[in-house]
């Protein structure tokens, strides 16, 4: 195997995506956990630039800044206050600079809405513009 297409591999697999499907991994996968997808990063930035790796995450993704760290006790607070005052996922995955699916599944930690896993995560709408917002299950 070639170092670029095992990086493509490792950095998809740190991503939450499954390389070969495309598909989002649910949030009870291995490659979910935050240690496991810090460990993942770690391997990608040692295998971009060997003897050069950093416990932090790659800046490639705008935005996406704080994905794969840890939560601190403060942004769950912030976070449950803000979902709470009926901020939508995609206005909170903005504000913390982390994906939709992170904050998902903070919430879901969090107790403020219903793990929803096993149900598809982005179902294909005709028309999206036309329908009603998703409401998320309160627990």
């Amino acid at each position: 195997m070639e170092r670029d297409n095992a990086v493509k591999i490792l950095q998809t697999l740190a991503d939450g995506v499954d390389p070969a499907t495309g598909e989002p991994f649910p949030a009870s996968s291995p490659y979910q956990r935050a240690d496991i997808v810090r460990a993942l990063y770690i391997a990608v930035q040692a295998l971009g630039n060997p003897g050069r790796a950093k416990a932090s995450v790659p800046q490639d993704k705008p935005g996406l800044e704080n994905a794969g760290r840890p939560w601190s006790q403060e942004e769950d607070a912030r976070l449950g206050r803000a979902f709470d005052a009926g901020k939508t996922i995609e206005v909170l995955a903005e504000e913390h600079k982390r994906s939709r699916f992170a904050i998902e599944a903070r919430l879901v930690k969090l107790g403020r809405i219903e793990d929803t896993s096993a149900a598809p995560r982005f179902p294909v709408r005709k028309n999206a513009a036309t329908e009603r917002p998703s409401v998320y299950p309160v627990r």
